[in-house]
């Protein structure tokens, strides 16, 4: 017989073995009703929530992918005026220049015909009045000339008369 004062951990005592594993029944039964169902639920709803993070993180991944794309769309499109604008920019760089170019041309044109008509102009009018100059000298000298020579002599007196006498007809 066994007594309570002797106690084996090898050797069970049914009494012991009963009480325990009633006690732990119980406790098992108490923890499923108040603690095992919440804790399931708990875990259940945090698996959904995982799932459901999962599931937006793909989407916002494809989303992400998809604003990727459209980025480097709009990057090309961006790329494409950029050039399309630096080439309208050269053309019409070059445009103007040669614009530029063809109305100095003409301006100088017109400022030589200008000028050379100007210097024409003051040549002629150089002449003219070079002529004029040169005339008076010259009726200045005739009339000193003939003064002294017409003076001395009666025969010029007469070759005079007949000039102007020939002028008059003319």
């Amino acid at each position: 017989m066994i007594f309570l004062t002797d106690f084996s951990p090898i050797i069970p005592d049914y009494g012991i073995f009963f009480w325990t594993t009633l006690i732990f029944l119980f406790v098992w039964l108490v923890l499923g009703k108040l603690a095992f169902k919440p804790i399931a639920k708990a875990l259940g709803e945090r698996e959904k929530t995982i799932a459901d993070a999962l599931n937006e993180a793909e989407s916002i991944k494809l989303e992400m992918a998809k604003m990727k794309n459209e980025n480097e769309q709009l990057l090309a499109l961006a790329r494409e005026e950029k050039a399309s604008i630096l080439k309208e920019a050269k053309e019409m760089k070059e445009s103007i220049i040669k614009d530029a170019k063809v109305k100095a041309i003409e301006e100088a044109q017109k400022i030589v015909t200008t000028a050379t008509a100007e210097i024409e102009n003051q040549k002629k009018a150089a002449i003219v009045e070079l002529k004029n100059q040169t005339g008076k000298i010259a009726v200045d000298i005739a009339e000193k000339l003939v003064k002294k020579e017409l003076k001395s002599n009666a025969d010029h007196m007469q070759f005079v008369q007949q000039l102007v006498s020939d002028i008059k007809m003319n």
